[in-house]
């Protein structure tokens, strides 16, 4: 396993995970909801910037693995889970928009692995589309986690549920896109088993 800088600001990013979601167990009087609320906020902004930071240093310092590329997504796929499973238990989340996003992710990362297994990774590699979709959903968890109005004016609630649907949308598009693209691969593998 090879280590570098970012692969260590991607395992920060997964020692990031379970803050986000502890802290809504700690005691009340050890910390109020709205205090909860902006520590969970920003620790969920340290891992997203994390996420950028770290591959842009290692495209910058040549320092690309096979082992940072398996793991940065696992970690952005833990962080938006475990963010989406809190926020459904704040009652923050529509259960309904969280299992799509969740799902999606599951169901293209297998697609993905069963595709680089047959040597056609290439063919689902990250779109546009799903690049829009990701900066909506991470604009929108921070947005709920915060949960209260940004500098007396701005309804970070409404304005991040309204994100995490157009997420959801999204996401449903892209996976079908993905689907679509893998589906001759699909059919022909599928023709000789």
């Amino acid at each position: 396993m090879p280590f570098n800088i970012p692969i260590l600001l991607t395992w920060l990013r997964v020692a990031l995970i379970p803050l986000v979601v502890g802290v809504y167990y700690l005691p009340t009087h050890w910390l109020p909801l709205a205090d909860r609320n902006l520590a969970a906020t920003l620790v969920f902004i340290v891992a997203a910037v994390t996420d950028w930071f770290d591959g842009y240093l290692a495209r910058r310092w040549n320092q690309t693995s096979a082992f940072g590329a398996f793991l940065d997504p696992v970690a952005d796929k833990l962080m938006v889970a475990g963010a989406l499973l809190v926020l459904v238990q704040l009652d923050r989340v529509n259960a309904i928009i969280a299992f799509i996003i969740i799902g999606r992710e599951i169901t293209i990362s297998a697609l993905r692995e069963w595709m680089a297994e047959i040597g056609a990774r290439k063919s689902v590699a990250v779109s546009s589309l799903g690049k829009i979709k990701t900066a909506a959903q991470m604009t929108a968890i921070p947005m709920l986690l915060f949960h209260d109005r940004l500098l007396d004016t701005l309804d970070t609630h409404y304005w991040g549920e309204y994100l995490l649907w157009i997420a959801g949308v999204l996401t449903v598009w892209s996976m079908l896109y993905y689907l679509r693209r893998a589906w001759p691969l699909i059919k022909e593998k599928a023709g000789t088993m």
